[in-house]
């Protein structure tokens, strides 16, 4: 089945994973509607209508928080200090 590859930032310190750009993975068969190979005149009902669960393709690591953590943490350190 094809699939969305989604090219993103890793972050290490907190896990998350911040998307950047998405392509579709072709999977090449004549059954599957979002093929290229699927011919356009198919009707059938048997084709496969759904994709892959997209796959996360880190291609920047940050070794940082990502923004909203940041921001969270930054937040939270602020409250405590004058939310008394």
């Amino acid at each position: 089945m094809c699939h969305n590859v989604v090219d993103g930032r890793f972050h290490t310190q907190c896990g998350h994973f911040i998307s950047m750009a998405t392509r579709t993975q072709d999977c090449f068969q004549d059954d599957c509607v979002f093929s290229s190979r699927h011919p356009c005149e198919c009707r059938s009902k048997s084709c496969i209508r759904k994709m892959n669960l997209p796959v996360k393709n880190p291609i920047r690591i940050s070794k940082t928080m990502c923004g909203d953590c940041r921001t969270r943490e930054k937040d939270t350190v602020l409250c405590e200090r004058y939310c008394v």
